[in-house]
């Protein structure tokens, strides 16, 4: 799979304001689980499969998706992959289980409830890891980045694909405007860069804005 660099952010936005713990996650997902697929399903939809074409696009086997939620993305993987999916909430999972029954889809190994930034799997277990809408929900993203790196075997990939707060413009105040509510939305708004990734870390990432109107951003990184 090829990805087209686009100019790196510049890594001067502050990390989110309002820390979440997995006590605020698991609440705010027992909310948004029943209405999950037909709202924010729906904007990140393109991303999504834009994500999954990337996943199947790279070499290996073993694909982690980590924060599977309700299982969107499950019904895309090609037949060549075996893909683990990892969720903290429970009520999430219980819809991805369904859609995976439902629908036959063979490539699921198994959908199992854990937290995305200490798992129990072992180093190097997968291929490919992509995240897809979950950097910017775990309480500590830079833990989340450095757990992918260690369950995927060097060689492999890492991908996300995250909504990132503008850098300027109407978008930078109303996610500015938005970020005390993060607790209750369940994601922070005002999510930067640099909550993510370490300095100097996106100089080996390929970075490519998602539709709809670069509101998602998919970023790739070889482990």
């Amino acid at each position: 799979m090829t990805f087209h660099s686009a100019s790196p952010p510049r890594g001067n936005l502050r990390p989110p304001r309002a820390a979440l713990d997995a006590d605020d996650v698991r609440t705010a997902y027992r909310r948004w689980a029943s209405v999950y697929d037909a709202s924010f399903g729906g904007i990140s939809a393109l991303a999504r499969r834009a994500a999954v074409r990337a996943v199947n696009g790279l070499p290996g086997r073993r694909v982690l998706e980590a924060g599977v939620g309700t299982g969107l993305a499950l019904p895309g993987y090609l037949p060549g992959k075996r893909v683990v999916g990892i969720d903290l909430s429970a009520d999430m999972l219980r819809r991805a289980r369904t859609r995976v029954a439902e629908r036959r889809i063979a490539t699921v190994e198994a959908l199992r409830e854990m937290d995305a930034e200490a798992t129990d799997f072992a180093d190097g277990e997968f291929d490919i890891a992509v995240a897809m809408f979950v950097a910017s929900v775990v309480p500590h993203p830079r833990r989340l980045m450095a757990e992918l790196r260690r369950v995927v075997r060097p060689g492999g990939q890492i991908l996300f694909v995250n909504h990132f707060a503008a850098e300027r413009g109407p978008r930078w105040w109303a996610e500015r405007a938005m970020a005390p509510a993060s607790r209750a939305l369940g994601w922070h708004p005002d999510f930067s860069f640099d909550a993510l990734f370490a300095p100097g870390e996106l100089a080996a990432a390929t970075v490519r804005p998602m539709p709809p109107f670069g509101l998602f951003t998919l970023v790739a990184l070889p482990r």
